[in-house]
């Protein structure tokens, strides 16, 4: 059997036993696309719906680097910000609130004091039953911001991290008042466009009602829960319920694409982080890039994270490796030193997210890909 024929037979392997419905696997190596493959179907509604390399995915959390932190780096390197303003100098909603303080470099570094996660959509949705129009309206997002200034910090910043998407809420926020631009249109214009990343998009939704239908898209989008909030089975509507409520475009959730458009994003982080310029400074790359050693016990660069013990990136990546996971089913692992890429997409979600087996799955299929495609042997590189 070949490297090419273990590999599919895992990812094949994983549809039968439940672990997605469907799912997309791509990897390169120094450069060169050494595997792409698809298995399964997009809907168990639908098994005659095939996933190909082409299928779009709900990115979920991969939006935090292929967004958020890329469009910081980048207004950074410009010197529009540096990584120790806080946040209350951009977003003067947060002046005297208890996170104002926090430095961009402990929102990235998820070291900012927030809790992790508050159902904030159920707040702006009881408005939306008296105000109909208010979600994802430009109302909404300020309720939303007002909400995260009142949040009580749950540690002194920077003595620790906890992963929290309402930091990368706010770096969202701060992308707009710094850029004077929406999120997505920042993003597409500075990232996605110049780097060729297509198709790689948010999918914005102006002011919307809970039951209102999704929008029809020509692409080949993977449905993701069969979500009881809205009352209909997800597919080109962002599953994440706080950023369906910001209107579908935020700095923790919110991206859809294809496998081969988060390897365009990759790209420039290995490029810049290998000494190459191009729309990323190699200093910069290396310095988000990096475990942040001042945050104790914590694996995070800024936005990035990196290898530690039972790491979803498995066991063969180098310590140097950098990369992040989404909630829907799907992840991005980089290893600078091997120059290897590995992205795979899937709606593990798909119909409900109860469906945890993909743990287990993510850190066996990189340790897979290292043995037959880099021939690495078990213990880390590096």
């Amino acid at each position: 059997m070949s490297s090419s024929d273990s590999i599919q037979s895992a990812l094949q392997e994983a549809v039968y036993d439940g672990t997605f419905p469907g799912a997309v696997l791509t990897v390169r190596v120094r450069g060169r696309i050494v595997y792409e493959g698809a298995a399964g179907c997009r809907s168990q509604q639908d098994p005659s719906s095939a996933v190909t390399v082409d299928t779009c995915y709900d990115l979920a959390s991969l939006t935090k680097v292929l967004a958020t932190t890329t469009a910081w780096a980048l207004l950074i390197q410009g010197g529009r910000a540096t990584l120790d303003d806080p946040i209350d100098r951009i977003l003067e909603e947060l002046r005297g609130s208890p996170v104002g303080a926090a430095t961009i470099r402990q929102l990235l570094a998820h070291s900012s004091g927030l809790p992790g996660w508050r159902p904030y959509y159920e707040r702006i949705a009881a408005i939306e039953a008296t105000q109909p129009g208010f979600m994802g309206s430009v109302a909404a997002r300020q309720a939303l911001l007002g909400y995260i200034a009142k949040e009580d910090l749950l540690y002194e910043q920077g003595s620790r991290s906890l992963y929290s998407d309402l930091g990368f809420m706010l770096l969202g926020f701060g992308v707009e008042r710094l850029s004077g631009e929406s999120l997505d249109g920042f993003c597409r214009r500075r990232i996605f466009d110049p780097l060729d990343a297509h198709p790689l998009t948010y999918v914005p939704r102006g002011p919307l009602t809970l039951h209102a239908e999704p929008p029809e898209s020509p692409l080949s989008i993977a449905p993701t829960e069969e979500d009881p909030w809205r009352g209909r089975t997800l597919c080109g509507e962002v599953h994440d319920e706080n950023a369906f409520t910001l209107g579908g475009v935020a700095g923790h959730a919110g991206l859809f694409g294809t496998a081969r458009a988060v390897l365009a994003v990759a790209q420039a982080w290995i490029q810049a982080w290998r000494g190459n310029d191009g729309l990323l400074g190699p200093n910069l790359a290396k310095c988000f890039t990096t475990r942040q050693q001042a945050v104790p016990q914590s694996s995070w660069g800024f936005g990035w994270d990196t290898p530690s013990a039972l790491s979803s990136s498995g066991a063969l990546f180098a310590p140097e490796s950098f990369g992040h996971l989404g909630y829907t089913g799907t992840s991005l692992w980089i290893d600078p030193v091997q120059e290897l890429e590995v992205v795979l997409l899937s709606n593990r979600v798909h119909p409900t997210r109860r469906n945890e087996r993909i743990r287990t799955f993510r850190p066996l299929i990189h340790d897979l890909v290292c043995r037959e495609l880099l021939g690495a042997q078990e213990g880390r590189s590096g």
